[in-house]
C-alpha cells in the first residue's frame, strides 16, 4: 500500500506496551509521530526510542503523541525498554506497537524487500488531528533519524496551518516565512498588516 500525503492515515487495532489501542482513537485531537524500527535489542533503535523520550516535553508542547513500532512483541518490548532506559538515561512512557506478524508494517508499507524481508525501515509518519498524513520520511536501517529535525517540520506544518504560510529552505522557529503565490497582495494586506518584501511577484517573506 502506498501512502501518500494527504491520505487519511489507515486506522487499526493492536497491542502495544500500554495495552491494546484503536488507532485514531488514539490520536484524538492530538498530532502523532508514527515511527518504525527494525527490531528490539538493536543498536540504532535503542538510540532512537531513547531520544523519542528525552524528548516527551518537546513533543507535548506541540500536542504530539510519540508512537513506536517494532516487529516483536509486546513481552520483547518491555524488556527492551529496560536498556533503552538505562542506556539512555530516561524513562521511556509512550506506546510500542507489537507488530510481529507484520500486519502494521505491511499496512503502513515499511518493509522494504531491498532493505529486508522481514524488518521494518526507519520510517516516519508525522499525521494531523484530521488523522491526514502531513509528512513522511524514511531511513535506511543503519542511519539513526534527525530528530532536530522532527521537531522543525512539526514546527513547520503547525504554524504553516496557523498563518496561512509557507516556510523557506532552512527555516527555524522566529525566521522570516513566505506568504504563498495562491494569497494575492491584497488579501495579504489584511493578513500580514505589519508588511512584506517582494523579492519577486511570486517570492514574499514576512517575519510573524
Amino acid at each position: 500500500m502506498s501512502l501518500r500525503l494527504g491520505d487519511t492515515a489507515p486506522n487499526f487495532e493492536i497491542d502495544t506496551t500500554k495495552g491494546k489501542i484503536d488507532f485514531h482513537e488514539w490520536i484524538g485531537d492530538s498530532w502523532a509521530f508514527f515511527f518504525s524500527h527494525p527490531a528490539d535489542f538493536t543498536p540504532v533503535c535503542t538510540t532512537e526510542m531513547g531520544r523519542t523520550a528525552q524528548l516527551h516535553e518537546e513533543f507535548a508542547k506541540r500536542n504530539v503523541k510519540s508512537l513506536g513500532l517494532s516487529t516483536d512483541t509486546v513481552e520483547e518490548h518491555e524488556k527492551w525498554i529496560l536498556d533503552v532506559n538505562d542506556t539512555q538515561n530516561t524513562d521511556l512512557q509512550f506506546p510500542i506497537v507489537a507488530d510481529a506478524e507484520h500486519k502494521i508494517a505491511e499496512l503502513y508499507g515499511m518493509i522494504h524487500p531491498g532493505e529486508s524481508e522481514t524488518a521494518a525501515v526507519r520510517t516516519v509518519f508525522i499525521i494531523d488531528p484530521n488523522k491526514k498524513i502531513r509528512l513522511t520520511m524514511t531511513y535506511p536501517m543503519s542511519c539513526g533519524r534527525n530528530f532536530d529535525e522532527i521537531l522543525r517540520v512539526i514546527d513547520a506544518l503547525q504554524l504553516s496551518d496557523a498563518k496561512k504560510i509557507a516556510t523557506p529552505a532552512d527555516w527555524r522557529p522566529g525566521d522570516e516565512v513566505i506568504i504563498p503565490p495562491s494569497i494575492s497582495d491584497e488579501d495579504a494586506k489584511d493578513i500580514f498588516p505589519q508588511g512584506w518584501v517582494e523579492h519577486r511577484p511570486y517570492l514574499r517573506t514576512v517575519k510573524i
